[in-house]
């Protein structure tokens, strides 16, 4: 077989990608080591800034997250039980848009027209400074695929970040000591908007995927295990760490997933090497306090597919040639947001008094500083933009 692109891996940012490219008459296929159930089945993000919803526009993907989406002008701090909210809409005339990474990746499979290969094993690429090639297995055959490029979208321990010589590559990272402990269940909201609380107990977020079900997370030790938590101690210190009114006002009930997701920092760079592209996940990672990790990807992939088409289209090289600095430049910014986020809202074992002295006076300027707030407002609702 031959493609002008290969992209490995069919999670929203691979999906967004292909499509893109699908609708500009790019020839693309997509090569995932799982099953479609199973990508369908992982349990992520779930903010979208207006450039991911402009982009879901973009790839004809967006009926349904324009008609089941949730709007969310702002969003609620607390600190200790003092709450202030961010109110985007006022400050910045911005807003973000609540639905579910499980629904984008939906959404994209549904549209896609072109070939996606799932379950393709033992994922290999080869020859990336030359005439490019990726091997794979499936159903016991050895198949192989001849392009122009290759597109790494396959995650953090992907195999396309893993096939560049180490010497060419040069990884930063933050591991933090602690992890979310995540909880789905089929109950409404709390509230109408995110809540993020800081407390001495440790952090936790009030978030939802619907009218219906809610998403909540409490912060633990980076190696505890979902596991340990019954639905009741979950609930039990969820209430401990928000306000009494918003304690009282919860609505639990048993959990339909529970997880921990450990948080790191990470940023490898350059994102080519020859004709391989490395994009979200394989790219990068943020915490996710500061709901940019599947945005971070949507606009890795926007101008990933905009420098391929200039390529393919135009005949220019200008576009790819230029990728790895343009998207570096948004993912530091990123970076750098979700860092303070997460410096500013969770526990550290290191911290001591003094350090959470200088947290409350964090928070006490950003709530009596309507500067800082429309910094924080401009940072979450995206801070760059896509073009």
């Amino acid at each position: 077989m031959r493609h002008q692109v290969v992209i490995v891996g069919a999670g929203p940012a691979g999906l967004m990608l292909g499509r893109l490219l699908e609708l500009a008459g790019v020839d693309a296929v997509i090569i995932e080591r799982k099953s479609a159930d199973y990508v369908l089945g992982r349990i992520r993000a779930g903010v979208l800034e207006q450039g991911s919803v402009a982009l879901m526009d973009r790839a004809q993907a967006s009926q349904r997250m324009h008609a089941e989406g949730l709007i969310h002008h702002g969003i609620e701090l607390s600190f200790d039980g003092d709450s202030h909210r961010i109110d985007f809409s006022e400050l910045i005339g911005r807003q973000v848009m609540v639905y579910g990474q499980t629904e984008v990746t939906r959404d994209l499979m549904g549209v896609r027209e072109a070939t996606t290969i799932y379950e393709a094993e033992d994922v290999a690429l080869h020859d990336l400074d030359g005439r490019p090639w990726v091997t794979y297995t499936k159903d016991g055959q050895t198949h192989r695929i001849d392009c122009d490029f290759i597109a790494g979208c396959d995650g953090y321990h992907g195999v396309a970040r893993q096939s560049v010589p180490q010497q060419a590559l040069t990884t930063f990272e933050r591991v933090y000591p602690f992890g979310w402990l995540g909880v789905l269940v089929d109950r409404p909201p709390v509230a109408d908007e995110l809540i993020y609380a800081h407390h001495q107990r440790g952090f936790a977020l009030c978030s939802q995927r619907s009218h219906s079900r809610s998403r909540y997370y409490v912060q633990v030790p980076a190696d505890e295990q979902a596991s340990a938590w019954s639905d009741d101690r979950f609930w039990d210190e969820l209430r401990a760490r928000l306000d009494p009114a918003t304690a009282e006002a919860l609505q639990t009930g048993p959990s339909i997933e529970k997880s921990v997701a450990p948080l790191r920092s990470f940023v490898a760079e350059p994102l080519r090497f020859g004709s391989l592209f490395l994009a979200g996940d394989a790219a990068h990672i943020v915490p996710p306090t500061g709901a940019k990790g599947l945005n971070l990807a949507m606009s890795d992939v926007a101008a990933l597919a905009d420098a391929l088409i200039e390529n393919f289209v135009e005949k220019s090289a200008a576009g790819i040639d230029a990728y790895s600095a343009k998207v570096l430049s948004r993912i530091w910014k990123a970076e750098r947001f979700s860092w303070w986020m997460t410096t500013l809202l969770h526990t550290f074992p290191e911290t001591g008094a003094f350090g959470r002295r200088i947290q409350r006076a964090e928070f006490d300027y950003l709530a009596g500083s309507r500067v800082a707030q429309q910094s924080l407002a401009e940072n979450y609702t995206g801070v760059v933009t896509w073009e």
